[in-house]
């Protein structure tokens, strides 16, 4: 009898797929697969694309539980289907309705009076975007020949994954090995521990698939998904209310924060400030009574509401991946890594939003996991260097930055050692249709001697994301102000006025522009 009859009748072969020979050296392997990727979000799927890029044997697992509503989606995780994608396309949609009121000042022929948006409409032209990605991407696996398996996979030990394999009817348990397994399952919305939060709320999970109106809608929770949320809501001509718990955007530049909501006010956003919510129940009428306390008047209030949307934080997927059985050590929902990505157990790694202590974004979760793979397969030592990532809050007036917030700056060197250089600013297109420039603002915290290294920038404003991006990698690369200051700018740009920015904080001038050209 040949040794792969003697192999599979021992069933010492456990893999779905059939054996295949070590690349290497003509031998069996010992491992069904190099590699063994659990979540086939952005972390999951970069790393495993990469890791067969680099001639690695590679299976990724990933399923979605559907949220307390019904929601679920496709392969890509949460940036195709219910984070970033979705949420820029909403974004886009609101800001074109604005963009309609502005074009009668431009002196097109519209008539602005009536306009509302189909939600029901728009609904569907964002899931259609999002499952022509889920198919893109399904066929990016095929030909780049990651295997792919839509189930839950989870520890038998350290180096054995099992997962549900369904037969027609039938679902079977089935067992694979790998040399490496990366942990990449992300994180999901969280829900407040009160009467009727699971049954009646709904999070960022579903909004973007919602069928009906959302209406007046109350978003619980004032972080960066909270804040797009709402505004976007109020873009499309609903009616949004947020609920803070203590501040708005904590992690934030403090002053850029508040800026940002004193935008969000003006444009007609209510908040709820220091209040928590104490229960969600469902009138007759169908609407949502949300009770409410006060935590700085200890008063207690209570207020109706055709939706309620969680944004008060995500956690991590840990509790299906059996992770004691490999011996995994975890924080919290987060998995603990060293600066290689790598657990306490030394071949298995983590990447992406599941990780303790990293930011959490898609950009950071790609690049790692593109490292990762090079590391483990093709000789790399190139670390994720996760310090000064840029990111942006994407509300009407959008705020971007790059590097320290003021006060981290200060805490870091102390107050004397910094320089805040700032302005306000009108950009060009604001003015025919009189738009606000109020809370156009912008500012770089830098080192108070030398050539003052800049530490941080920060800026609220129109397309933020795309005027910081180039920035953040001046940034990375030393930029000082002698040499922003030296940049000639390109007129009229809004992101020309970080190369004008003369006028410090300490000096106690206006820091109001009296000209644009001059």
């Amino acid at each position: 009898m040949s040794l792969l009859k003697v192999l599979k009748s021992s069933n010492l072969i456990r893999g779905h797929t059939a054996l295949r020979w070590c690349r290497h050296c003509g031998s069996l392997p010992r491992y069904d697969y190099d590699l063994v990727v659990l979540g086939g979000g952005s972390a999951g799927l970069a790393c495993a694309k990469e890791a067969v890029d680099c001639g690695a044997r590679v299976l990724c697992f990933d399923y979605v539980k559907p949220t307390p509503v019904g929601t679920k989606w496709g392969i890509g995780g949460t940036c195709v289907n219910v984070g970033c994608i979705p949420k820029k396309l909403m974004h886009q949609a609101s800001l074109l309705g604005e963009a309609v009121h502005e074009a009668v000042a431009y002196g097109w022929n519209v008539d602005d009076r009536n306009l509302r948006p189909d939600w029901r409409k728009l609904v569907r032209s964002v899931q259609n975007h999002i499952k022509s990605v889920n198919w893109v991407t399904r066929v990016d696996l095929r030909d780049k020949k990651v295997e792919y398996v839509n189930s839950m996979g989870a520890f038998v030990d350290g180096h054995t994954i099992e997962y549900a394999a369904k037969s027609g009817q039938d679902v079977d348990r089935r067992q694979v090995t790998a040399k490496y397994v990366v942990v990449a399952v992300g994180g999901r919305p969280r829900y407040p521990d009160i009467p009727g939060a699971v049954e009646l709320g709904i999070t960022s999970d579903d909004i973007f698939s919602y069928e009906r109106e959302p209406g007046r809608t109350l978003v619980v929770g004032a972080g960066y998904v909270g804040l797009e949320c709402a505004c976007f809501l109020k873009g499309l001509g609903y009616d949004p209310t947020v609920m803070v718990r203590s501040i708005v955007l904590r992690g934030f530049d403090r002053q850029m924060s508040e800026l940002l909501a004193a935008m969000m006010a003006e444009r007609g956003v209510s908040f709820l400030n220091t209040t928590i919510p104490s229960s969600v129940e469902r009138q007759a009428d169908g609407r949502l009574l949300v009770r409410y306390r006060n935590t700085t008047t200890q008063t207690d209030g209570s207020d109706v509401f055709d939706t309620v949307l969680w944004a008060i934080g995500r956690r991590g997927l840990t509790d299906d991946l059996n992770l004691g059985a490999a011996g995994v050590k975890t924080l919290n929902d987060k998995i603990v890594v060293d600066g290689s990505e790598a657990t306490n157990v030394p071949h298995i790694f983590a990447v992406g939003d599941i990780i303790h202590g990293r930011p959490e974004l898609t950009p950071v979760a790609i690049l790692s996991g593109r490292l990762l793979a090079r590391r483990l397969f093709a000789g790399s030592t190139q670390l994720m260097d996760y310090a000064d990532v840029a990111t942006t809050v994407f509300t009407p007036l959008e705020y971007s930055c790059v590097g320290m917030s003021e006060e981290s700056a200060i805490q870091l060197h102390g107050a004397d050692n910094i320089e805040v250089f700032h302005g306000y600013y009108k950009p060009t297109e604001f003015f025919i249709p009189q738009k606000s420039v109020r809370h156009c603002y912008l500012k770089a915290v830098a080192e108070m001697t030398g050539d003052q290294r800049i530490l941080g920038l920060h800026y609220i404003g129109p397309v933020a994301g795309e005027v910081i991006q180039g920035f953040a990698a001046a940034l990375k690369s030393g930029l000082t102000v002698k040499t922003l200051l030296n940049t000639v700018g390109i007129h009229p740009t809004t992101a020309e006025e970080f190369t004008r920015l003369s006028i410090t904080k300490r000096s106690g001038r206006d820091p109001t522009p009296a000209s644009c050209c001059s």
